[in-house]
């Protein structure tokens, strides 16, 4: 289930996200880049990060942030789970936190790491809940603080060319993006680095595969790909099988046809 936030919270939280899984035999998720960061609430039972013969070898936190993804990271779980996902926008932890959004590129972070005492009353507060209507009660009210005590920043710069970028679809040069913006390439790397945590072009061809992932959804087997990948922007099969399997470790046909797509940019695939 996606929720919004509240609306005062919107320009920093993209949604929540709620999941549910019963099984009780272990099973794979794959986390993969959206172009966004997000906070993790694992609230039943503990998110397993590596698996040594079938057995669970480390965990994540209980509760953890997860910044921008060069590639994508697996997590597995053997027992039942609920999971609420606080997906951000591009730039909302930069704003929300005040800190560079680089500093925290391909980690996994505690939530205790990122707000202290008061992260970890907010997982035990979640889950006492039984209801997601409360839980996201809990969610705004906690942001809606968090957003009080922190100083309005000018993003014009990032949210135009996070406009720019998005409705091209990923399909732009450095070189547009400069004559649009009136800022210089140089400046522009700078911005993104610290407020979103990816270079322009980085985050540009993420939007590209996401772009990609809409239009085949719902798909049928028979469906040409190399006509798709064109109208997404990519050059050829091979340059988008290539750049589907840095950012997802699979193929289009196998993301397609031999996972369980969950979220934008979480799929459940076979041990």
């Amino acid at each position: 289930m996606q929720v919004s936030p509240s609306k005062e919270l919107s320009p920093y939280i993209k949604h929540y996200l709620f999941l549910d899984n019963n099984e009780t035999t272990i099973q794979k998720l794959r986390l993969f880049s959206d172009g966004n960061t997000g906070i993790v609430f694992s609230l039943k039972s503990n998110l397993i990060s590596d698996i040594n013969n079938n057995k669970a070898a480390h965990y994540f936190p209980d509760s953890f942030l997860y910044g921008q993804l060069n590639g994508f990271k697996d997590i597995y779980y053997k027992d039942e789970i609920t999971l609420i996902i606080v997906v951000f926008q591009p730039n909302g932890i930069h704003q929300l936190l005040g800190i560079s959004a680089n500093e925290f590129q391909d980690s996994i972070i505690s939530i205790d790491d990122i707000f202290n005492k008061k992260g970890l009353i907010l997982h035990e507060k979640l889950s006492e809940q039984n209801n997601n209507h409360s839980r996201i009660e809990l969610l705004n009210l906690f942001f809606r603080v968090l957003i009080a005590e922190k100083p309005v920043s000018n993003q014009l710069i990032i949210n135009s060319s996070l406009d720019f970028i998005i409705a091209n679809k990923g399909q732009f040069s450095l070189a547009k993006l400069v004559d649009y913006t009136g800022y210089t390439e140089r400046h522009l790397e700078r911005k993104f680095k610290e407020c979103i945590g990816l270079n322009p072009k980085k985050f540009g061809n993420v939007i590209r595969l996401h772009h990609f992932l809409k239009l085949i959804k719902d798909k049928s087997e028979d469906t040409n790909l190399t006509t798709i990948c064109y109208e997404a922007g990519f050059s050829d099969q091979s340059h988008l099988i290539k750049e589907f399997k840095k950012h997802t470790g699979i193929t289009p046909k196998e993301y397609l046809y031999t996972s369980g797509k969950l979220t934008n940019n979480l799929i459940k695939t076979f041990l």
